[in-house]
């Protein structure tokens, strides 16, 4: 099963540090100089797909604005995945650039 754009960026986030559902989406977007920008719509069920799968874990804890909240971080299982989808991905992307360079007749 190919893994998710989405799911990607977000254990490639994870791998750096554990991070909060909001401060994931705000570091996505930092990464990515502002390209990606994800909808909480979009990064809560990614989140919970990848919780159910054993991609991540969650646990409750305080932000550093002292509220509560789930911070999410990668398992083993996840970092395993990540390596792979990174792989493929570099994969696609060198394939793209030769096709979009080549120069025609």
């Amino acid at each position: 099963m190919a893994l998710e754009k989405l799911d990607l960026l977000i254990l490639k986030t994870l791998d750096l540090a554990p991070l909060h559902g909001y401060g994931i989406g705000q570091r996505i977007e930092q990464m990515s100089g502002g390209v990606f920008r994800i909808t909480l719509g979009a990064l809560y069920p990614a989140l919970q797909r990848l919780e159910r799968t054993g991609m991540v874990k969650a646990e409750w804890d305080v932000s550093d604005n002292n509220r509560r909240a789930r911070y999410y971080k990668i398992t083993a299982a996840g970092r395993r995945r990540l390596a792979k989808g990174q792989k493929a991905w570099e994969l696609n992307v060198t394939a793209m650039m030769r096709v979009l360079r080549e120069q025609g007749e």
